[in-house]
C-alpha cells in the first residue's frame, strides 16, 4: 500500500533527509507533503489525507509538541500515527511528546534502519 506523509521540520535539508530515509527504508511514499512549522503542518493537514505524519520537536511559530495537540480537533489527521523526530537528548521531550499522542520517536542523527523499526511498526502493516 502507497503511504501519504506529512514531514514537519524547519529545515527543508531535513525533510528531504527525512523522505529519502523511508524511501531507502522501503516504505512506498505515493505523495509526500511538506511544512516548515506546525502551523503550517494544520493547513497541510485541513486540505489533505494523509497516513504518516513526521515532525520535529523543535521548530518556530509552533513547535511540534503543540502541532501533536492540536490534532484531535483536526478532521483528516483523527487517527494518523505521529513519529517525532528530535535532537532532543532529554527524555522529558520525547515522554511529553508520547503523552501528547505520538507513537514513537526517532533521535537525529539517524539511519534508514532506524527509520524503519521506528515508523513500520506504526504503520500497522500499510508500508
Amino acid at each position: 500500500m502507497s503511504i501519504r506523509a506529512l514531514i514537519v521540520d524547519d529545515s527543508s535539508v531535513m525533510r528531504k533527509i527525512v523522505e529519502r530515509s523511508l524511501r531507502q527504508a522501503g516504505i512506498d511514499l505515493s505523495k509526500v507533503f511538506e511544512a516548515g512549522n506546525g502551523a503550517d503542518a494544520l493547513v497541510v493537514l485541513q486540505e489533505n489525507q494523509v497516513d504518516l505524519i513526521l515532525c520535529d520537536i523543535n521548530m518556530p511559530v509552533m513547535d511540534g509538541l503543540e502541532f501533536i495537540k492540536q490534532l484531535p480537533g483536526v478532521a483528516n489527521a483523527k487517527d494518523v500515527p505521529v513519529v517525532m523526530i528530535t535532537t532532543e537528548g532529554s527524555e522529558s521531550h520525547v515522554v511529553q511528546a508520547l503523552s501528547c499522542g505520538a507513537r514513537g520517536y526517532i533521535r537525529k542523527p539517524f539511519t534508514p534502519q532506524q527509520v524503519k523499526e521506528h515508523v513500520v511498526p506504526v504503520l500497522g502493516g500499510k508500508s
